[in-house]
């Protein structure tokens, strides 16, 4: 064997011997697929156009001990890590409510990198935050390369902790509610580290998400630890001011907001350890995932009273305390569209129908509402009812919040109105699901098969992505995609 032999083995026996799956012997080197992070070399995909790196990690698994503290730092490795698969999504539940989803862990903080293959000078960055109603998702289901492509920018999609896990609060915890979101910041401040060495620009990132991702992105607008780790945002369906009376959502729900006090979100948690029959955190982070995860409809909250959120982020934006930077701000024109549905489970709704479920929501102003929304203006009850809850429960939120931003900042309002959307999601036969929430998606990110867009389409996309990468083209501006640019 030769010298260069002997070494490689001897690097490989050492790897296998620690137990580092998918580490690489360091000396399988190329200028292209093999990068150097702070932590160590990873390996990835190289094709024509792109150079992938996926299931990196930015934090160390949050578990154990780890569990409900702040992000630790990942620890290096020696060798090449392989990087050419996807971490594990963060644990979950699985559609059922019963079992943990397949595949997902608790050892999850991990990012994935698409950037084009050149690289003549650094890119724009582009960080995404996925939504699920801080409970589900992963930054696997988002393939950057039509982004990347079109902006000839950098896309990192990033996982944070769900649910209880991410959101959980109690007593004994200062960083009640916050956990989720403190990933986040650990992703974006791993990008500030790294992103030279992968292309991009640590000093041009746009933070960006939809849903939760939304929220998240407004949540690290009013984090004063965020500030400087990125410089323009992008919130799609997840104003800070997004909230729904009872009703409105789901049938029968409860009133929703999404910022609870850090004293709201502890007690709960001191409730569920009682149920749990914890006294203390060291019997609370023996609970396994799945028990734990099943306590996550407590926990859809983030916590403000907090070092990451001193203030509650709809007061932040009001008082002009968060991150100064340009932001674009919109929604889907029928957000309601994506729920709508649950309210026919038991049968088309009719008028009747329609005007109870108005008065549920709003009370002795049902009538007002009507005389605004009435059913005879729409093609059916169902889509009268879909338009309210878009307008109450989204849009005039969002429309709220850009109006306080565009004070102090440039302020972008977008509208995605295309009703003829692929739907990617499963909707009853015959159901009009227009521009529901998360339409916009397919347009944004490579969702095929589930999501075939046709020609029109396909120009709209290619609108919103030059928008969504800076580079607006006016003259082509497509209807369904309305930008308004909010004054000071």
């Amino acid at each position: 064997m030769t010298t260069k032999g002997i070494r490689r083995a001897t690097v490989a026996a050492l790897a296998a011997t620690l137990g580092l799956t998918g580490i690489a012997a360091a000396s399988d080197l190329s200028t292209e697929d093999v990068v150097r992070t702070d932590k160590g070399l990873v390996r990835g995909v190289v094709d024509s156009q792109f150079r992938e790196f996926q299931g990196i990690p930015f934090a160390a698994p949050p578990t154990g001990a780890r569990r409900w503290q702040l992000p630790q730092p990942a620890e290096a490795w020696s060798g090449v890590r392989d990087a050419t698969k996807v971490g594990a999504p963060c644990a979950q539940l699985d559609p059922t409510g019963e079992n943990l989803l397949a595949g997902s862990s608790e050892d999850c903080l991990y990012l994935n990198v698409t950037t084009p293959r050149a690289t003549d000078k650094p890119k724009p960055v582009m960080v995404w935050v996925h939504g699920g109603g801080w409970t589900s998702g992963t930054a696997n289901d988002y393939d950057g390369r039509r982004l990347s492509e079109a902006g000839d920018v950098v896309v990192v999609t990033v996982n944070y902790r769900l649910g209880t896990l991410g959101f959980f609060g109690h007593p004994d915890l200062p960083d009640s509610g916050t956990y989720g979101l403190a990933d986040q910041q650990a992703a974006l401040r791993w990008v500030g580290t790294n992103a030279r060495s992968f292309g991009g620009d640590p000093g041009n990132v746009t933070l960006f998400g939809e849903s939760a991702g939304g929220l998240s992105t407004c949540a690290q607008l009013a984090s004063p630890g965020a500030a400087g780790l990125f410089q323009r945002a992008i919130i799609e369906s997840g104003s800070c001011e997004t909230n729904w009376p009872a009703n409105l959502q789901y049938p029968d729900a409860t009133e929703q907001v999404w910022w609870w006090s850090r004293q709201q979100i502890a007690a709960a948690g001191k409730t569920e350890a009682a149920e749990l029959g914890c006294g203390d955190l060291a019997c609370l982070r023996d609970v396994d995932p799945l028990t734990v995860q099943k306590t996550t409809a407590a926990f859809g909250h983030a916590g403000y009273g907090t070092s990451l959120l001193p203030l509650d982020p709809r007061k932040a934006l009001e008082y002009g305390t968060f991150n100064r930077v340009p932001v674009m701000e919109g929604n889907t024109r029928d957000e309601q569209a994506y729920f709508g549905w649950l309210f026919e489970l038991n049968g088309k709704m009719d008028l009747p129908a329609y005007r109870q479920n108005l008065s549920k929501s709003f009370g002795d102003k049902a009538t007002a509402v009507e005389q605004e929304y009435p059913a005879s203006a729409y093609d059916s009850p169902i889509q009268a009812w879909n338009t309210v809850g878009s307008d109450r429960g989204w849009i005039c939120p969002s429309l709220t919040t850009n109006r306080l931003m565009a004070r102090r900042v440039p302020v972008y309002s977008f509208s995605f109105a295309d009703r003829t959307a692929p739907a990617y999601v499963t909707f009853p036969p015959g159901y009009q699901s227009d521009a529901y929430h998360s339409s916009e998606l397919p347009y944004l990110f490579d969702f095929r098969p589930l999501a075939q867009l046709n020609d029109a389409q396909t120009e709209l996309s290619k609108s919103m992505l030059r928008y969504w990468t800076n580079h607006p083209d006016r003259s082509r501006q497509t209807a369904p995609l309305r930008l308004l640019v909010m004054r000071r």
